[in-house]
């Protein structure tokens, strides 16, 4: 399985702008840029594709590690923050922030924090990421914080 995006950039790196296309066409020369993705401007940018790519795979797999335990969610809820700051001259995505909120039948929390874990830890997007990601879950007004 394979999946494609493509851009185009034009012009330099403060006043250029850029569009991203994907395969599938939901993203069709969506405008990204400088302004977009380090300043306030409104649009896209890599890092929130990133998150948005990262939010949805560890709910996939948060939903499939549940189902092989036996378990079906009710609801899985899931934020992403990721993270780039500058490193000397360098910027480095440095963190990707997940927030679980689940409501799951059945489950106490020693088993929702394993599955949790194991999710977060092997999910494709976060064995893609080469930065810390971490994890806030909580069931039914409960709290798990694992750090990757």
């Amino acid at each position: 399985m394979e999946r494609k995006a493509s851009v185009q950039w034009k012009g330099n790196i403060q006043q250029g702008l850029g569009e991203i296309s994907t395969e599938s066409g939901v993203l069709n020369k969506t405008p990204y840029s400088f302004g977009r993705r380090f300043g306030t401007e409104k649009g896209t940018n890599p890092e929130e594709l990133i998150a948005a790519a990262h939010s949805s795979c560890f709910a996939m797999a948060f939903s499939a590690a549940l189902g092989q335990k036996g378990f079906t969610a009710e609801t899985i809820n899931v934020n992403a923050a990721v993270s780039i700051e500058k490193n000397g001259s360098d910027w480095v995505i440095t963190h990707s922030n997940l927030v679980l909120r689940a409501k799951i039948p059945g489950i106490d929390q020693n088993q929702f924090k394993t599955i949790a874990e194991d999710a977060k830890n092997n999910c494709p997007v976060s064995r893609l990421l080469d930065t810390e990601i971490s994890l806030d879950a909580a069931l039914d007004g409960g709290e798990v914080r694992a750090t990757h």
